[in-house]
């Protein structure tokens, strides 16, 4: 997708969540205050992040058994709306829980005071639980226009660099009232990538440990970063934006940069629209079972949430509508549903509702992916 237009506190935080029952946890997590308060505090390694989150994960799964079917499948998307004001279907959609947060656009801002004002009324309808997610990789990709990096990926530099920018541009983001980066790209680009421009120097390796530098320095200045697009979009010549993409080149190579991702304890991985035979010769890697469950899932190991690049890609449209492939990628494993077109939530969320009273392992499906953004939501508070 692209962008048109250790600290005392959290020990005592974990030892409170242990305390509590199932009832007075969901109204713990009702008043959280997403990203409120993550600036610095330590150095934690990818294990202890790991250890952490486990635990905001099992939380998590006694706590999404208070909610109302209605709202364990919005937990499940993500809305879009256009304008610079918090529209009030946006509002209501955020209060009732029937979605988990936002993506924002370049459209949506404007100058910083701007772009305070928007997401803290969004957070004033979600009761501080709103995931307010941009697309900041760097140069032209970045949605919030007055914060970095001016620099694209390709030319941030070595880890190090790239640690601290991504430090200073979490830092600005939060600031904005952001809590969620989809970026760094983790892609491999191959000659001739339409990803050449988008991604790390370096070869795979190269591309590991500047995508792991990446996850840590948002992580530093609590904000969640998006390693992107699982399983590797560097083999493709088109983008999935655009129109369809297969890729035949062997994966073992694009799988380096999400494994060191993954160990860095990255809070999101993004699915590719590309097709893989290789992995999966009828399902396109967001909407395939072996790719989600199968690959990300049980052979790297991955546990935290899995979201989709936006469903309005050409690549989505050319195989069905987005419904249905919205279903289709809660099936496969995915968490988090991106909808990237305003009017899209009308009908992906009846969808899935209606699938979800009429199945009981869809339910169970839907269950699973609320409780992980359940949990991610319990490690930006």
């Amino acid at each position: 997708m692209r962008d048109r237009g250790s600290p005392p506190g959290r020990a005592a935080g974990r030892r409170r969540l242990a305390a509590l029952g199932a009832g007075a946890l969901v109204a713990f997590i009702a008043g959280l205050s997403v990203g409120a308060g993550a600036d610095g505090g330590g150095e934690e390694t990818g294990a202890t992040v790991q250890t952490r989150q486990q635990r905001q994960l099992a939380a998590a799964r006694e706590a999404v058994d208070r909610l109302t079917l209605r709202q364990q499948v919005g937990q499940v998307t993500i809305s879009s709306f256009q304008g610079t004001r918090r529209p009030e279907y946006i509002r209501r959609r955020l209060r009732a829980r029937e979605t988990a947060g936002v993506i924002l656009f370049g459209g949506n801002g404007g100058d910083r005071a701007q772009w305070r004002a928007l997401t803290r009324s969004l957070q004033r309808a979600a009761g501080g639980r709103a995931l307010i997610m941009v697309d900041q990789e760097g140069g032209e990709i970045r949605t919030v226009a007055p914060v970095g990096p001016s620099a694209a990926q390709p030319f941030q530099g070595p880890p190090a660099s790239v640690r601290r920018t991504a430090g200073s541009t979490g830092r600005g983001l939060r600031r904005m009232g952001v809590n969620v980066n989809l970026a760094p790209v983790a892609d491999v680009p191959r000659p001739g990538s339409v990803m050449a421009t988008r991604s790390f120097e370096g070869d795979e390796r190269g591309i590991a440990a500047r995508t792991r530098a990446a996850v840590r320095g948002l992580r530093d200045v609590g904000v969640a970063a998006t390693a992107k697009h699982f399983p590797g979009l560097g083999g493709a010549t088109v983008n999935t934006d655009d129109g369809p993409a297969t890729i035949r080149t062997p994966i073992e190579r694009d799988l380096v940069p999400f494994r060191a991702a993954i160990d860095e304890a990255v809070p999101l991985v993004m699915l590719s629209h590309a097709s893989y035979p290789s992995l999966d010769s009828r399902r396109i890697a967001s909407q395939s079972r072996a790719a989600v469950t199968g690959l990300l899932r049980r052979r790297l190991g991955y546990e935290g949430v899995v979201v989709t690049d936006s469903m309005e890609a050409a690549a989505v449209l050319a195989r069905s509508g987005i419904a249905e492939a919205a279903e289709r990628s809660i099936r496969a494993g995915a968490d988090l549903i991106l909808l990237t077109g305003s009017a899209s939530w009308n009908d992906v969320y009846p969808r899935l509702v209606a699938e979800a009273r009429r199945d009981r392992a869809f339910r169970s499906r839907i269950r699973e992916a609320a409780a992980r953004v359940l949990a991610l939501k319990l490690d930006l508070r």
